[in-house]
């Protein structure tokens, strides 16, 4: 048998479907999860089908090292992911994103792990000088939040040193959509189309600001994409995700999902917050991987409403549905 892939925060909103995409592809799949948002049916189904779930948090040495044990590669997805909940505690962000990753680093070259991948964000990229000229993987990184200052670290981190034995490979995800087992409602499609299937009033602020976006299950694919090329092709080197075609404004996003459900009402506020503000180029990880996304937003928005339509997340409005209670 084939050693396996560890995913860190694998029974997550990505890591979940990263764990089936690896099983689907044949591989054999080990998942490390603390289940913070109450994922143990979620833990339960990907057993099921066949990985091997170790519940356990990433920052516990005794469970990280177990998980790595005899590991191939490491997807490492575990993380307080985005701004609000790193700005709600900034001690446990820093403790997971960034001690908890660097000792990940460490015990996977000790028990020679050959490929590594960093799930980063295009948050890096801040807010851009000019963001209706797209920015590439070599554009200057001006994160705006600690959520994306501590990506930047761990980037340099592992680029600067190449993480000897463990090669890295770094992917800089666009803001995901779209259904998935552990379902998140605070990312911005999946939020809009929630609040205008219910039909409440949905006030969106920075409407003319630029963002990318990637589905959940293209992003799994361009994991697994990025493990099938190998550290040969891809170690030390850092690839936005997503699509070209699918940088648009919160204007925009309104628009389309509103002319998908014919309901809600929308206003438009003004808020200092959250200032980025960029377009995102996706052509080295299409020239280089192949990697071509099969969902673009209407489909994630159809999706979604299916969902809701067929209620099942259960209440969507739920706290387990965030990443901030």
């Amino acid at each position: 048998m084939s050693a396996p892939v560890l995913v860190t925060g694998g029974a997550g909103y990505v890591g979940a479907e990263v764990v089936t995409a690896l099983l689907d592809a044949g591989r054999e799949a080990r998942a490390l999860d603390n289940l913070l948002h109450g994922q143990q049916g979620i833990a339960e189904m990907l057993g099921e089908r066949g990985a091997d779930v170790r519940i356990g948090d990433v920052r516990d040495a005794d469970a990280r090292r177990a998980a790595l044990e005899g590991a191939a590669a490491v997807v490492h997805l575990a993380a307080i992911v985005g701004d609000p909940a790193c700005a709600r505690d900034p001690e446990l962000a820093r403790e997971t994103n960034v001690e908890a990753t660097r000792d990940l680093v460490e015990d996977a070259r000790a028990t020679g792990v050959r490929h590594l991948i960093f799930a980063s964000t295009c948050s890096n990229y801040g807010r851009m000088a000019d963001p209706e000229v797209p920015v590439d993987e070599e554009a200057p990184l001006a994160p705006v939040s600690l959520y994306a200052e501590q990506k930047v670290e761990i980037e340099q981190m592992l680029l600067a040193d190449g993480s000897g034995p463990t090669v890295p490979t770094c992917l800089r995800f666009a803001t995901v959509y779209g259904a998935a087992p552990r379902m998140r409602f605070d990312l911005t499609v999946n939020e809009f189309t929630r609040e205008l299937w219910a039909d409440r009033d949905l006030e969106v602020f920075g409407e003319q600001f630029w963002r990318p976006y990637v589905h959940v299950r293209d992003a799994a694919r361009a994991i697994v994409q990025a493990l099938e090329a190998g550290p040969e092709e891809v170690g030390g080197d850092v690839f936005n995700v997503g699509h070209s075609d699918e940088n648009y404004r919160k204007l925009d996003l309104v628009e389309i999902i509103s002319g998908e459900l014919q309901r809600g009402r929308v206003s438009f506020v003004h808020r200092d917050e959250d200032p980025r503000d960029y377009k995102v180029s996706f052509t080295k990880v299409r020239e280089r991987l192949g990697f071509e996304p099969q969902m673009r937003v209407p489909d994630g928005v159809r999706e979604v409403a299916r969902g809701l339509d067929a209620e099942a997340f259960g209440d969507p409005f739920a706290a387990q549905h965030r990443n901030t209670p």
